[in-house]
């Protein structure tokens, strides 16, 4: 019998295996198998890896005597479901696939100092790291494929949602207040000597690159940019709207394998190599050298923004066109301000899931429409900027009601019963495909 709850978040932790698995050296073991799927074997070593990050990632989980056995019938489930995808001919996206390794490739490497230490943590050489990664993101969307394939055009009625909210009532969760907030942000301006500095810094890199040296070599060498530098500049695969918008014209404009020349931003100047292309995507790499930014010009922003601020509270001018046309964030200067989840595209956030700062100027706003006043904002990470903020609305929080939650509730009661029909037709294929499970 396949366990019925462990399924989908054990498959979620196998994803996550190779990325986080380096942190922790696993312990030697015998292998033995302990599983045969029609002609492929599962091996105890696969078990206690997935345990051990389950662990990790649950600690409530480090005393539960069945968590094993849940996670080998989980790799079962799993494996009679790619023999499935297999014999239907499920096609993957083999450009997803790179890109995503790719993105996991560098995050890895990011973690260590060289290749040689990762391959040391891992005990594998780095081209087996590469290639098990590969091989699991592909299984995975093979899975994912599968699954929607089985479950599209799956809905409910209005009785079946009531339903489900009958049953479920004392279970759902609340909901905690939501808002939707717009902004302005500007960047201080850096002084005209740091820009002639930059300038003659990217310069010199430009004419070793004419001169036939090493892109990547010095990338390494001079970028100053620390998420890249180590990789030789490579940025990975990057879509449409990701990059800044100087740097984003002039990389679409590239050819494959073509050099830039020097490219302004607010962070620096930057020299571009297009590596691949790919419809909206682009596999780039880059060098850049950094404004210093000790003598920013923040009294102008400030003054800038507040003019901005004194226009759209007298009414002379509209908080989203203000937005459209002086915002430095280009993601929510596209939507007129308005701040949004570049994942799922919804612009509703949890109060409590802000960032504290920002947490407290959205209680300060009282009503629909407040403005805040100009605020300098102190990000984790990189330059802080100046901005004024507009809440948009407000929904109190609350526990989850069909009068007025209907469309979350009918969310909720779909994903239920497609992970429904989903484990019983897991039950179904279990009895076409020969299946020995031992005692682990």
């Amino acid at each position: 019998m396949i366990m019925k709850n462990s399924f989908f978040r054990c498959c979620t932790i196998a994803t996550l295996v190779l990325i986080v698995g380096f942190e922790v050296a696993v312990a030697a073991t015998a292998d033995r198998i302990v599983a045969v799927v029609g002609d492929e074997m599962i091996l105890q070593s696969e078990v206690d890896e997935q345990a051990m990050m389950t662990r990790l990632q649950y600690p409530e989980a480090k005393n539960d005597p069945s968590l094993k056995s849940g996670i080998l019938e989980t790799l079962v489930s799993r494996k009679i479901l790619l023999a499935k995808a297999r014999l239907d001919s499920i096609q993957v996206n083999e450009f997803e696939i790179e890109k995503s390794v790719d993105e996991r490739m560098m995050f890895l490497r990011s973690r260590f100092n060289s290749i040689e230490e990762m391959e040391a943590a891992f005990s594998k050489p780095y081209a087996v790291i590469e290639k098990e990664i590969k091989d699991d993101i592909r299984d995975q969307q093979m899975i994912n494929d599968l699954r929607r394939q089985k479950l599209l055009g799956v809905t409910v009625t209005f009785e079946e949602v009531e339903d489900f909210y009958k049953k479920n009532r004392d279970r759902l969760p609340q909901v905690p207040e939501t808002v939707q907030v717009s902004q302005v942000i500007m960047y201080p301006k850096v002084t005209e000597d740091a820009r002639k500095k930059a300038l003659a810094a990217i310069q010199d890199i430009e004419r070793q690159l004419k001169g036939g040296a090493d892109f990547a070599q010095l990338a390494r060498e001079y970028s100053q940019d620390p998420g890249s530098a180590s990789l030789g500049g490579d940025l990975g695969y990057s879509r449409r709207g990701e990059f800044v918008k100087n740097f984003e014209e002039v990389a679409f404009g590239l050819e494959e394998g073509e050099i830039s020349g020097i490219v302004e931003s607010r962070f620096g100047y930057h020299i571009i190599q297009l590596l691949d292309k790919d419809q909206d995507a682009l596999h780039t790499r880059h060098i850049l050298i950094v404004f210093d930014r000790s003598t920013l010009d923040a009294p102008a922003a400030k003054t800038k923004l507040e003019g901005i601020r004194k226009d759209i509270e007298s009414g002379k001018a509209d908080f989203a066109e203000m937005a459209r046309q002086y915002s430095d964030d280009p993601v929510s200067a596209k939507y007129g301000g308005v701040i949004r989840n570049t994942e799922t595209g919804e612009t509703m956030f949890a109060v409590t899931a802000l960032r504290d700062q920002l947490k407290n100027v959205v209680r300060s706003l009282k009503n629909v429409g407040d403005l805040s006043g100009v605020i300098r904002v102190e990000p984790e990470s990189g330059v802080p900027f100046y901005a004024i903020f507009q809440l948009n609305s407000r929904k109190p929080a609350h526990r989850l009601e069909l009068s007025s939650d209907y469309a979350r509730l009918e969310r909720l009661a779909i994903e239920e019963k497609q992970n429904r029909l989903f484990q019983k037709w897991i039950n179904e294929l279990q009895k076409e495909v020969y299946v020995r499970i031992s005692d682990i």
